[in-house]
């Protein structure tokens, strides 16, 4: 029988809660269990056995070896982890499979090795059985809407622990009563990674009837704690019919007090948590617009005050059905309690004046990820631990909770324009790409469904190690790496929700190039800026021209901002001298093969009618006014 502390006093009891037999068995069995109830004792855990320089060295024993997975320290400002492998520094895109026979378009854990999981899953049971364990309660998705949950963590590994429950909130004493049963659990066995992964990241989802278990072979949170649970609640909406989204959500208020709510969708590394950053200017305040690749040129543009945003959700967000048929706009709230910043971009101090200060001085411990610290110092968020020398890692994070975030807003909101964000590489006569997208454009339903399906991960992605240098894609909602079942029923759902709720508007922002120039993310920034200033009214046609290429819907004849005007340059990539209309139409052949690539997948029996019509539409050439056609709401 295992001893068991708890932090709550002997309410707070683990043998009282419902639970299946097998997790029950574990715990019984196991040396320890403490049943943690605040993020602060998790967060004391996390370097309970510091060495003499500091260090809590998160290790395990891997065949007669001890391998260190972690090194761990405490800092002023919350606790810092790095990872000796830079390998782990980073979500690897192939780590999850699926453990079970439900249906799936996903890899199987039998495909993939050779075995059913249902060996290595008891396996896993026993190895837990022999550790010290720390577990926790919490709710997926949100105390209102979310699925009970348990985490069951080894207790040396208790900032992994730390940042779950950062990430997704964790239970208190008095929240757990006596008729508590979790539908989903996490288990977290780091050393099967080098036993029986070859020492790469994988997680495992094995769902039945009522419950999903996750098995987390690592100690990145960014597979399990993160897109893990992601994946709960995409399996959990397939079968309740309604989508979290992949996006970052932010209210604007304007100088001329206008409110305006943007709902920022893309890949990874899309610009999702840069829609919730205020724009970054020069030291004399300007912005600057882009830098030429070829000639060296630079534009600015002059913007007296920006406008003050309310950030809503970072980067997954909870779009129940409305109970209202008739409501024509979506609304949404968030499906985290913590943000899992990525501040690769801030590389020195004073790009980020609000984060910055935030995370030097918080309220609570933050959890730091590849940041560059020693014990008891303080982590700055631009001082990045180094793959290589002279290679920063391009995936530092901070986990930043809800709670002490300025402004932020609870609760539900409305959603008034849709943007997708694609990282574009630069485009020239000499080396044609499909960086041809202009500031930005606004598409038809139909078309901003499209891009849904396809999501480009696009070019120069840090978050992730990736393979594929060119342009690949990320599958449906952008959200797809993290599913579970079948690429079809998230391709209907997203359907219904994008033609039904009339009226919203749905733009496309490039990052990073828009042909030769260097851009990085502030066209999202001025487009923001922009469309909150206009509000959500709609543009009159003789605003807007269609685009040389369909796919990318249309463009701005002309764009001012508080009296400055945008050069046609940045509206029309075709017009600019270094790139010119054959290698703008080149660009758009090989945005037109992706497109066609992709959406041969989704010609399924069961595709609704409406949605087969929009993407044979786009395989046989279709004009926007066509897709304004198939834009329609449906049943």
């Amino acid at each position: 029988m295992s001893s068991s502390t708890t932090t709550a006093g002997p309410s707070l009891d683990w043998r009282s809660m419902k639970m299946p037999d097998d997790l029950r068995a574990v715990l019984e069995a196991a040396p320890s269990v403490t049943f943690v109830d605040s993020a602060e004792t998790l967060a004391e855990m996390a370097v309970a056995d510091p060495d003499d320089k500091g260090y809590h060295d998160v290790a395990y024993d891997v065949e007669g070896k001890s391998v260190v997975e972690a090194k761990v320290c405490r800092v002023r400002n919350g606790i810092a982890v790095n990872y000796p492998e830079p390998y782990m520094r980073r979500r690897d895109p192939d780590c999850m499979v699926i453990g079970d026979q439900m249906a799936t378009d996903k890899k199987r854990f039998s495909d993939r090795f050779g075995h059913d999981f249902d060996a290595l899953r008891t396996e896993t049971f026993d190895w837990l059985a022999k550790q010290d364990l720390a577990i926790f309660a919490f709710t997926a998705g949100g105390k209102l809407k979310g699925l009970p949950a348990l985490a069951i963590c080894p207790a040396n590994a208790g900032f992994f622990a730390f940042g779950l429950a950062m990430l997704q909130g964790i239970m208190s004493a008095d929240q757990i009563t006596e008729d508590f049963e979790a539908h989903a659990a996490i288990y977290v066995a780091p050393p099967f990674r080098h036993t029986h992964f070859d020492g790469k990241q994988v997680v495992v989802h094995h769902r039945k009837a009522g419950r999903h278990e996750l098995f987390s072979y690592n100690l990145y949170p960014g597979p399990s704690a993160k897109k893990g649970v992601y994946g709960m609640l995409i399996h959990l909406g397939e079968s309740q019919g309604w989508v979290t989204a992949h996006c970052s959500t932010v209210k604007v208020i304007t100088p001329y007090d206008n409110h305006v709510v943007i709902m920022h969708e893309g890949a990874s590394g899309g610009g999702k948590s840069e829609m919730l950053e205020h724009v970054h200017r020069e030291p004399d305040g300007r912005l600057m617009l882009g830098e030429n690749t070829v000639t060296g040129d630079r534009r600015f543009l002059a913007l007296a005050r920006g406008c003050d945003l309310l950030p809503v959700t970072d980067d997954m967000a909870l779009c129940h059905r409305s109970p209202d048929a008739y409501e024509r706009k979506m609304r949404l709230s968030d499906a985290e309690s913590a943000w899992f910043i990525r501040i690769n971009h801030i590389d020195h101090y004073g790009i980020d004046p609000h984060l910055e200060g935030l995370t030097i001085h918080p309220p609570s411990p933050l959890l730091f990820l590849n940041i560059d610290v020693q014990p008891n110092s303080t982590a700055l968020i631009w001082e990045h631990i180094q793959d290589a020398p002279g290679e920063p890692c391009p995936n530092p994070r901070v986990v930043v909770p809800r709670s002490i975030i300025p402004n932020i807003v609870d609760g539900d909101v409305t959603v008034d324009i849709r943007s997708f964000g694609v990282r574009t590489p630069p485009c020239t006569k000499e080396n044609p790409t499909y960086g041809i997208m202009s500031l930005f454009h606004v598409l038809p339903p139909a078309l901003a469904w499209l891009w849904r399906l396809t999501a480009p991960r696009g070019h120069g992605n840090p978050s992730i190690v990736s393979k594929d240098a060119g342009m690949s894609s990320e599958g449906v909602g952008s959200y797809w790496p993290f599913a579970t079942g079948r690429r079809v029923d998230q391709a209907n759902l997203l359907l219904h929700q994008v033609l039904n709720y009339a009226d919203t508007m749905y733009v496309l922002t490039p990052n990073q190039h828009i042909g030769a120039w260097k851009v990085g993310f502030t066209p999202q920034w001025i487009a923001r800026e922009y469309l909150a200033r206009r509000g959500a009214t709609r543009f009159r046609g003789d605003q807007l021209d269609e685009t040389r290429c369909p796919l990318l819907g249309r463009t701005l004849h002309s764009l001012a901002i508080e009296g400055t005007h945008i050069s046609e340059w940045f509206l029309r990539v075709e017009t600019q001298p270094e790139v010119g209309p054959e290698a703008y139409d080149q660009g758009a052949e090989i945005l037109s093969n992706f497109f066609h690539e992709q959406l041969k997948k989704y010609l399924d029996n069961e595709l609704h009618p409406a949605g087969r019509r929009i993407i044979e539409c786009c395989l046989d050439g279709g004009k926007v006014a066509d897709y304004d056609q198939l834009s329609m709401p449906i049943d």
